[in-house]
This record gives structure tokens, sequence and C-alpha cells, in this order.
């Protein structure tokens, strides 16, 4: 008997996926077992209180905010980390949340454009950029409050950026370091100048 090359193949693989799948599991329970998705317990310390979650784990913190937790300040833009609409803080740093899974964040200090301040109390930020008018449609405004606050205090840390004079000397809090810094928040409306304005108003202010 003969067998041609393409015969050879199919029956190659066909025996590598019999040997391969246990002999007690089905086609279908195989395949319905992979369609389960692995969920993992999560605590994560959001605006000051502790928030437990069961997620999947390839949810992101973006999506455990929003679709769990119904945190909707935080904005879903690019879902690829490059408009910045997703920015909050965590640990003190910014990050862009939907680049991040959720349970990579077990005790970790995350504050979202709720935990910064509310209509009634409004967080310094918050009231420059209203003030300045920093925002027209306001999509991506949350995202660009909490890196401004963020900035100010990379600044006051001493972090430098790609526009600072020196790598050793303190980065000073002025227009240049604050537009590269925000270069990763993109304002589809064009509000920089203003949100610059806002920023700076905020950074003279002493910590």
């Amino acid at each position: 008997m003969t067998i041609s090359r393409r015969g050879f193949l199919i029956l190659g693989a066909v025996t590598a996926t019999a040997f391969a799948m246990p002999p007690f599991i089905s086609l279908k329970a195989y395949a319905a077992n992979l369609e389960q998705p692995a969920m993992s317990k999560v605590t994560i310390n959001i605006n000051g209180k502790p928030r437990a979650l069961d997620v999947d784990t390839r949810t992101t913190l973006l999506d455990a905010l929003r679709e769990h937790l119904h945190l909707t300040g935080t904005k879903k833009g690019c879902d690829h980390g490059q408009c910045g609409a997703c920015t909050l803080i965590a640990d003190g740093r910014r990050i862009n949340s939907c680049l991040t899974l959720a349970v990579m964040h077990e005790g970790s200090e995350i504050t979202t454009i709720e935990g910064l301040g509310m209509p009634d109390k409004l967080h310094p930020m918050q009231a420059a950029f209203i003030k300045h008018d920093g925002y027209q449609c306001g999509y991506c405004t949350p995202g660009q409050i909490c890196s401004a606050v963020a900035v100010i205090q990379e600044i006051r840390d001493g972090i430098p950026s790609h526009v600072s004079e020196s790598l050793t000397d303190a980065p000073q809090l002025i227009a240049r370091e604050f537009q590269e810094r925000m270069s990763g928040n993109i304002c589809r409306c064009g509000a920089y100048s203003n949100i610059i304005e806002a920023i700076t108003e905020v950074a003279e202010v002493p910590a």
C-alpha cells in the first residue's frame, strides 16, 4: 500500500492530536474546557478603599474598574496605550490602565478621577482645568487630570525627562517639562495650551 505525501501529513497530524489528548476526554468536553476562563481573586485599594474582585486573569485594570466596579470616570480610548484616556495613578505613578492586568495589582493603591475629587469638593487640578477651559468634549479629561497630578509629583521627586537640562539637577516646574511629560495624553479637541496653563497654575502652589 502506498500513501501520498499529503496523506502522510494528515495521518501524522491526527496521530499527534490523539496522543496529546487524554483518551477519557471527548473532543466536545475538551473544547468546552478550553473555553472556561481562568479566574483569580484579587484585592486592590481603590480610592482609599479595599475592593475584592473575582476576575478572569486576562481582565485589564481598566475593564475591572469600568465593568466590575462601575467606576466609569476612567475612559477607554484606543485600548492600545497610545491615547492616554485611561491614565490613572497606581502607587503614586501614572499608568495606562488598558495595558496592565488587574491581577498584577494585588494590594496596589489606585487613584482614579473619582478618587481625586468630586463636584462638591474638587481637586485643585480639576478646578484649574475648569478655570482655564482645559477641555472641550471632556472625554480625555480624566486621564489628562490624573496624568497632570502625577507629572507635578514626578518633577518634585526629581525625576528627569527627555527635555531636562541635567540628569542630576532637579527638573524645573516649567511648561517645557509639562509638555514633554504630557505628550502621551492626546486631546483630540486641541486644548493643549489651556491644559498647560492649568498645570502651571497648580504647580506654582507650594507643595
